[in-house]
């Protein structure tokens, strides 16, 4: 078995998580020039910004992971889009603001054949998914460059799915981590478990290398996960208050209150994904039948997100967040890299 790091070109054990709406291209060559692998999320970007992003990559000695999502795009259900505003009414009322027309824009779309088209030109040589693998047609091209290719796994079962199918390596998601959980094969939150469990079991099994994510806040969790199995490490929420990742004000501020809990919700995007309890959460949920089906639930939110974030309010903001939030305040990217690693 080829190591991990063979795979991944760096020889620290620690990758930076991708996470959509709160960084860009500068977080992820931050933790690259550091020696980690920086990530960036591309679900959300349109062609023109996926291409600026692989040519400022392309002049780096170090590789960037490349991560894009696998869902199937289910077609917006006006019935569900019209529950969902009429739930969001007395909010629209109470803010002054008008709910929204129907929209797609800005939703997360999985990869297509176009984009395939436009990563070979620049042949990238880390590509991750999340919601399992894109079509085999597709993956053949990606693997046929010779990228390594990574994706996530929240159970068992899932990572030897993705064995099968031909990924380089599985990141083993456990329940602690933020942002939107990677499952495929259930939807089933309570058979997901913790990261260490998912770690041992999957290191046990796979003959792949197994990269850990969820719940990593300092370099004490790193070394229990290296201990467990993994071959690594995916830290998210570390880099969340670092300079360099674009995390909003109130995000920030969120972050930063202890006493805030987290809490798995589908109420911002209609797929569950980890973050700290707003009012929103509160009042409607966390985990509501109320909200359209994954990814149309975040357009009706956005003027009601603006508003709030206006008046330095989190009501509607989705303030994604593993387990472990704000433990390495006040440190840049490079800082927290070498922090978790023991470097510093």
């Amino acid at each position: 078995m080829e190591s991990l790091a063979s795979l991944l070109g760096t020889s620290l054990p620690l990758i930076q998580a991708p996470m959509a709406g709160v960084q860009d291209e500068a977080l992820a060559i931050a933790v690259a020039h550091a020696g980690g692998v920086g990530s960036l999320p591309c679900a959300m970007l349109d062609p023109a910004q996926l291409e600026s992003a692989l040519r400022a990559f392309a002049t780096l000695p170090q590789p960037i992971n490349l991560n894009f999502f696998c869902h199937a795009m289910a077609e917006p259900d006006a019935a569900d889009g019209r529950r969902w505003r009429d739930a969001l009414m007395p909010y629209y009322a109470e803010y002054g603001v008008a709910p929204p027309a129907p929209s797609t824009a800005g939703a997360r779309r999985p990869l297509d054949a176009a984009t395939v088209d436009l990563l070979e030109a620049f042949r990238p040589r880390i590509v991750s998914f999340h919601f399992g693998l894109p079509d085999a047609s597709l993956l053949a091209r990606i693997k046929g460059w010779g990228a390594t290719v990574l994706s996530s796994a929240t159970t068992l079962e899932e990572g030897r799915w993705l064995q099968r199918q031909g990924a380089d390596a599985v990141i083993a998601q456990g329940i602690e981590a933020g942002g939107h959980r990677g499952h495929f094969l259930s939807d089933d939150l309570t058979i997901q478990p913790g990261t260490h469990e998912l770690v041992a079991a999957l290191s046990k099994t796979l003959t792949v290398p197994v990269i850990a994510a969820g719940g990593v806040g300092d370099r004490a969790d790193v070394r229990a996960l290296l201990a467990a199995g993994a071959s690594a490490v995916q830290a998210g929420t570390a880099y969340l208050l670092c300079p360099e990742a674009t995390t909003s004000a109130v995000h920030r501020t969120a972050l930063q209150q202890p006493a805030r809990e987290g809490a798995l919700t589908n109420l911002f995007s209609g797929r569950p994904a980890r973050g700290l309890v707003n009012r929103l959460m509160r009042e409607l949920g966390p985990l509501s039948d109320v909200a359209p089906a994954f990814p149309w639930a975040s357009q009706a939110l956005a003027p009601l997100r603006a508003a709030a974030e206006a008046r330095d309010r989190d009501d509607f903001s989705p303030l994604w967040s593993g387990a472990r939030p704000g433990t390495l305040a006040g440190r840049d990217a490079a800082q927290v890299t070498r922090h978790l690693l023991g470097m510093d």
